[in-house]
C-alpha cells in the first residue's frame, strides 16, 4: 500500500519526497524474490507455494470463483502472481533481484497462455490477468498480448454486452482500463490512443451506465485511461472528474467506501486515483530509479543490481 501510493505519486509529480516510500517497497519485494526464486527449481517448493498463494485468497464470492477458475492450473497464481509481480516491480525501479537468471527461466517454461486466455479466468479476474500479460513482456519471459485480447474479447463480445449483470460489468472495465494501465507501464509515459481506440470508445459509447453502476475506482480509472491517451480535454475526462469530486466527503477528507467506510488503509486506492484524475500533470517521470536518486542511493538493499536505464 505504502509502495503504491509513493510509486504513483512519484510518477505523477517527480518529487523525490514519495521515493522512500518506493524504497520501503523496494525491501519488501526483494526479500520476496529472494525467497520464492532461489527455490523456483524445487518442484515440492513450488507445489506448496501455489497452494499457499490460492489459500491466501479467502472465502469470499469473488475468492471461490477465483480459486474454481485456478484448478486447472494449479502453480498458475505462484508464476503470475508471486514471481511476475515481485521482479516485476524490483525492474520498474531499475534493477534485477535475487536468482534473477533462475527465475526467469522458470517463467519461461511456465507458459502461462493457457492461464492468461481461459474464459473462467478472465470472468474471475480480468485485471489482474492483464497485469501479469505486460510483466511478462517486460520481463522477456513471454508475449501474450494478443492471446490475451484475442481472449478477452471472446470472453466479452458485444453480442453478450446486454447481459453482463453489474459485477460481470464492473470486471469488464476493469480489464479494459488495465489493458492501457500496463501498456503505460503503469502511468511512467502515455499510449498510443489509436492502439487502443477500441477501448476508449467503449467508454465513449458506455459512460452514462459507467457512472450509474461502477465504483469510485472504476469512474476514476476511465477517466485516467483517457488522460494516458492524451486526450485531455475529451467530454468523459470532465465527467468523471466531476463524478469522483462530487463523491469526496469533507468530513473524512477522503472518498469513503461504497459502504461508506472512511479507513484511509482500505481507502488507498480508490483516493490515489482520485488525486491522479484531479491533479494529471503535463509530463509523467518513469522510476523512480532509485540507484539514481540522493534519497535513496546509499540505501540500497542487498540482492538488487542496478540495470541501465535507456
Amino acid at each position: 500500500m505504502q509502495g503504491h501510493y509513493g510509486i504513483r505519486l512519484y510518477r505523477l509529480t517527480g518529487d523525490e519526497q514519495y521515493a522512500n516510500a518506493a524504497l520501503v517497497d523496494l525491501y519488501a519485494v526483494t526479500e520476496a524474490q529472494a525467497f520464492y526464486a532461489c527455490q523456483v527449481d524445487n518442484p515440492e517448493f513450488v507445489r506448496q507455494a501455489s497452494e499457499n498463494a490460492i489459500a491466501e485468497l479467502g472465502n469470499g464470492p469473488r475468492a471461490k470463483a477465483r480459486k474454481k477458475a485456478l484448478a486447472p492450473f494449479p502453480e498458475f497464481l505462484f508464476y503470475s502472481d508471486v514471481l511476475l509481480r515481485f521482479a516485476s516491480r524490483i525492474d520498474e525501479l531499475g534493477f534485477t533481484g535475487p536468482c534473477h537468471s533462475q527465475m526467469i527461466q522458470a517463467l519461461k517454461k511456465a507458459d502461462l497462455r493457457q492461464g492468461l486466455t481461459d474464459p473462467a479466468m478472465i470472468k474471475a479476474w480480468a485485471a489482474q490477468l492483464i497485469n501479469y500479460v505486460y510483466w511478462a513482456k517486460q520481463l522477456g519471459v513471454g508475449d501474450y498480448r494478443e492471446d490475451y485480447k484475442t481472449a478477452f474479447t471472446r470472453v466479452y463480445s458485444d453480442a453478450q454486452e446486454a447481459t453482463l449483470s453489474k459485477a460481470q460489468f464492473r470486471n469488464k472495465l476493469y480489464g479494459l482500463t488495465h489493458f492501457i494501465f500496463a501498456a503505460s507501464e503503469y502511468y511512467q509515459h502515455q499510449v498510443d490512443a489509436t492502439e487502443f481506440a477500441w477501448i476508449l470508445d467503449y467508454f465513449d459509447a458506455n459512460i452514462e451506465r459507467i457512472l450509474q453502476d461502477a465504483t469510485d475506482d472504476i469512474i476514476a480509472e476511465v477517466g485516467i485511461s483517457f488522460l494516458l491517451a492524451g486526450k485531455t480535454d475529451h467530454p468523459i475526462v470532465a465527467q468523471t472528474r466531476a463524478y469522483i469530486a462530487n463523491s469526496f466527503d469533507t468530513n473524512s477528507q477522503i472518498i469513503p467506501s461504497p459502504k461508506g467506510n472512511p479507513d484511509l488503509a482500505l481507502g488507498e486506492h480508490r483516493n490515489v486515483l482520485a488525486i491522479m484524475l484531479l491533479n494529471w500533470p503535463e509530463t509523467l517521470n518513469p522510476g523512480p530509479y532509485l540507484n539514481e536518486l540522493n534519497a535513496t542511493k546509499k540505501y540500497l538493499p542487498m540482492g538488487v543490481t542496478s540495470k541501465v536505464i535507456d
